[in-house]
Order: structure tokens, then C-alpha cells, then sequence
């Protein structure tokens, strides 16, 4: 895309919020520039990428019912990597509301978690890879969800009827290997490849008052694909393929006044392939630092895989500890820094995410991440040279 073609069509976006405003729509306009100061270890790879997006949401209450429409469109230019210029729906879905009971059906976003630095348990949505390496991002997933109240808490229901792929970065993006992923060629265990029915469960609640506890069970299409090598062409190439899987989970919190004690866990059965991982740790929080409005948290989390360095994940046998300062003021300035340390090898990655609030409707943020010393038996040694710094400007409407 050319440069000129990029920022016309930002512009346009910018001259759409004034009616999406009006009509009702709330969200958020945003420029992004992401530089790696480090030179490419594979061709084609580019060194800085400026990009744009939206994010809108419209939700509709039908008269007299308990009935109501929710809309969020979200939709990435990228100036370079055409794997990241995309559009999604994040969320379209019908919901009822009617005494213990409630439903949705349409695309859905759900999130399970408590840990800071991983979520295992989190597995209805699948991740939103071109969207950032932390995973936090998710693409919607078709559903029917079903939530009911008890006095003890809650039981959820899903039956999801679609499946949706990972996205990958393409030959111009960074944080990615030597060779390029074919999303266009995925496999699957599944005869009924993408239209294969998964089920998931789920049943949460509060006890003693400080006792947050989740159990969920989920059955279906693994939503983390095993990357393949196809050398068959004259370019060769990582196919994903998805297993069928089923996963317990466990997500545990346990507010004791200023600590929080969390754990994730998970029990994993998959094609030649049975695991546990889990991730687990306190936060614990200064509050009134220095007599001010500012609280800070310190963080540490240790992550355990039971394949140990089979995993094809880097945190079979890592620690993570980082900070959290939020200074608790009018523009909701906040920064949250850390690192993971390899305890096998002698790897070690730095992130860090900071946001600040800019009059009522701009906030900017920043985020820096390094990796450092990479053991080349690490999962992540093709990301060695991938440290990187992104700048975010947000127009909130």
C-alpha cells in the first residue's frame, strides 16, 4: 500500500467519527507506529510499520424487551504487512436477559483468566496473532452461550458451530520464522475441518467472600495449531493443523487484603499428546505511595509445562516477575513492566506497556519488548532480533 493511499484512508475514518457519534456508535480511532531498531534476520522483513484502526461498538435495546443487539466492528490498515490489514467482528450477537437466564447467539467474545502474564484457561475466542504477541487480542467466535444464575454463582453453557483460524503475520511482518505460514492450506483433524462442533462449560463463583474459583471443560478443535513443514513446493512452507482436543481448566483468586494469590491450570489431551501446564503467583499492592493517589503492585508468577523443553511454548519452566504503578489521577495514567526468566537456559524477555489519558477523548499509550539471550533451543531464537517499540494515538468517541 502506498503511503499516500494510507493516510487518505485514515483520514476518511477520522471524517467518519461525527456521524458514528451521532448515530450512537461509541469507540475509538487509532494511529500506530512500530519500529524495530534491530536489522531483519529474513528477507522481505521491514523495519518500521505504521498502521491505523477502528474499533466501534453499537448496542440497540429493543423496546419493551429483553431483548438487545450488540455490534463491534473492528477493522486494522497496515502499511506493510498485508497479513495485518483486516477486518473482524468481534463481537454480533443477539442477547436475552430474562429472569436467571441469559443468552447469546452470533459471534461472542468471552474472556477466563486471573494471572497477569498467560492465560491457559482462556480458550473459547481464538487469539488475534497480527494483532499483538502477547495474545490478549481475540477474533469473535460463533456461538449459542447460555449463563445461569445460582446463589452460589453461575453456570455457562456454549455450543460453538464455526471455527475460526489464527492469524499469522505475513513475509513483510516482523515477529515471525524463517518460513512463512500458509493459512491458506490449514489442516485439520476433523473430517468437518472449520464446521466441527465444539462444546465448553463452565461453572464459577465467589466463596467466603474472597474466593474467586472457575472450572471450566471444553471439547473440540484446538484453537493453538501444531505448525507443520510443507517442503513439497518449490517453497517451502509451515502448514497449520488443528487437533481435536479436550481441556480441563482451573482459574483460582484469592483476595487477602493487599495480596492476591491467583492460579491458572489446565489438563490437556490431545492427539499423541497429554499434558498439564499451569501459572500461578501474587500481586501485591502498595497502596497511598509516598501519601499520593498512586498504588504499586509487584507481580511474580512462575509458569510450569510438564513436556518440559518438548513444549512448543517458552514458559515450560519460567518465572515472570514485574511491576504495576497506576498513579490513580484524572488521566488514568498507568505503567506495567516485566520480564520472563528462563529457570533451564539462560533466556530472559523485557515488556513494558504504558497509557495516559489526554483531555476527555485521546489517550496515548506506548509498548517496548525485548528479548534477551535467547538460548537457540528457545521457541522464540527466530524472534532474537524482533525487539520492537509501538506508539499509539486513540480518539475516543
Amino acid at each position: 500500500m502506498s503511503h499516500s493511499l494510507f493516510f487518505r484512508i485514515a483520514a476518511m475514518f477520522c471524517l467518519l467519527l461525527p456521524t458514528l457519534a451521532a448515530a450512537g456508535w461509541r469507540g475509538n480511532v487509532a494511529l500506530e507506529g512500530t519500529a524495530y531498531p534491530n536489522d531483519a534476520l529474513f528477507p522481505a522483513q521491514k523495519d518500521r510499520f505504521p498502521a491505523m484502526s477502528m474499533e466501534v461498538e453499537y448496542t440497540h435495546p429493543f423496546h419493551n424487551s429483553d431483548y438487545s443487539l450488540t455490534v463491534t466492528p473492528f477493522f486494522r490498515i497496515d502499511d506493510f504487512d498485508q497479513e495485518r490489514t483486516h477486518a473482524d467482528f468481534r463481537e454480533l450477537k443477539l442477547h436475552l436477559a430474562r429472569n436467571d437466564w441469559e443468552w447469546d447467539i452470533g459471534l461472542i467474545k468471552v474472556f477466563w483468566g486471573v494471572t497477569e502474564s498467560r492465560h491457559l484457561v482462556d480458550i473459547i475466542n481464538q487469539t488475534d496473532l497480527v494483532e499483538n504477541l502477547d495474545g490478549e487480542d481475540k477474533l469473535g467466535q460463533p456461538a449459542l452461550h447460555g449463563l445461569w444464575y445460582r446463589d452460589w454463582g453461575a453456570l455457562e453453557f456454549f455450543a460453538l458451530p464455526g471455527f475460526r483460524e489464527r492469524t499469522f503475520p505475513g513475509k513483510y511482518g516482523r515477529l515471525r520464522g524463517p518460513l512463512p505460514v500458509d493459512t491458506g492450506r490449514a489442516r485439520y483433524e476433523s473430517t468437518d475441518r472449520d464446521q466441527h462442533l465444539d462444546y465448553a462449560f463452565r461453572a464459577s463463583g465467589t466463596f467466603k467472600d474472597n474466593w474467586d474459583v472457575g472450572l471450566s471443560w471444553f471439547s473440540g478443535t484446538s484453537r493453538d495449531p501444531v505448525l507443520q513443514l510443507d517442503a513439497s513446493g518449490r517453497r517451502p512452507r509451515l502448514i497449520p493443523f488443528y487437533p481435536l482436543i479436550d481441556q480441563l481448566g482451573l482459574d483460582l483468586q484469592a483476595t487477602l487484603e493487599n495480596w492476591l494469590w491467583k492460579l491458572e491450570a489446565i489438563y490437556r489431551d490431545q492427539p499423541d499428546d497429554a499434558y498439564f501446564a499451569e501459572v500461578g503467583g501474587f500481586e501485591y499492592t502498595f497502596y497511598g505511595i509516598a501519601d499520593s493517589a498512586a498504588d504499586l503492585g509487584v507481580l511474580m508468577e512462575y509458569h510450569h509445562d510438564s513436556r518440559g523443553r518438548d513444549a512448543p511454548t517458552p514458559f515450560q519452566n519460567d518465572l515472570f516477575i514485574g511491576g504495576r504503578w497506576a498513579l490513580n489521577d484524572a488521566q488514568s495514567a498507568e505503567v506495567l513492566a516485566g520480564g520472563f526468566f528462563d529457570l533451564d537456559q539462560t533466556s530472559r524477555s523485557w515488556r513494558v506497556e504504558a497509557s495516559r489519558r489526554i483531555g476527555q477523548n485521546w489517550k496515548i499509550s506506548a509498548e517496548m519488548q525485548i528479548f534477551d539471550r535467547l538460548d537457540p533451543r528457545e521457541p522464540q531464537y527466530p524472534l532474537r532480533n524482533d525487539d520492537f517499540v509501538r506508539l499509539e494515538l486513540a480518539r475516543y468517541f
